[in-house]
């Protein structure tokens, strides 16, 4: 497995291995030491989740308060996703920057995002299914949302699904209704870069 960090400190794209005969395909999607080497510290598995999503659908951007904020190794098992990290760590040197990763069902890349970081994608075709592992279980009181549009952060969203059909984006009423990343931060919403960094360095001991 080959690990590239991104732009963002703290992203990561993951590009397994995948071994072929007639009879399909087999990989390791995640491997613990492979992560540790990389990350310095073992992923505290707590929650798995799955989403399916039709063509246009956008999701995030989504984060989670430090302490515990939630890490999330994701990967697209069926379709495409064009997989988001931002950057909503008040204080960071990359701070409202963000970078990208095609997460699809040829190349099986992965991404991991580190506690802290604002995590979003947009569905390239029907029926994409996407899987997370979650160092943190779901706590509504602590999950909050930045839009995926704001001009301000400027996501460069596909306007073409993998097929060269037209993308109409999608948005939930709760994405739809998030802050702007200047009202969060006004709002006192958003982890800061030394929460981050103290957290991550408690994870390593």
């Amino acid at each position: 497995m080959q690990v590239r960090e991104l732009k963002i400190p703290g992203a990561y794209e993951l590009t397994p291995k995948q071994f072929g005969d007639p009879r399909g395909v087999f990989l390791e999607w995640f491997k613990d030491s492979v992560f540790q080497e990389a990350l310095g510290h073992p992923l505290n598995l707590m929650q798995a989740n799955l989403s399916v999503s039709a063509a246009g659908v956008l999701r995030g951007i989504h984060f989670a308060e430090i302490p515990p904020g939630q890490a999330k190794y994701v990967t697209c098992v069926k379709g495409a996703v064009l997989d988001v990290a931002i950057d909503v760590r008040v204080g960071s040197p990359t701070f409202g920057q963000w970078d990208t990763v095609l997460l699809d069902d040829v190349d099986r890349r992965a991404i991991y995002l580190q506690e802290g970081l604002g995590h979003a994608f947009l569905s390239l075709e029907d029926d994409s299914t996407v899987t997370y592992l979650c160092s943190a279980p779901y706590a509504p009181g602590r999950e909050h949302g930045v839009h995926p549009l704001d001009p301000a952060i400027g996501i460069q969203w596909p306007t073409t699904a993998r097929d060269g059909s037209a993308l109409t984006v999608q948005l939930s009423e709760k994405d739809e209704a998030a802050p702007t990343l200047a009202q969060a931060q006004d709002q006192g919403l958003l982890p800061t870069w030394e929460q981050a960094q103290e957290f991550i360095a408690s994870l390593r001991g």
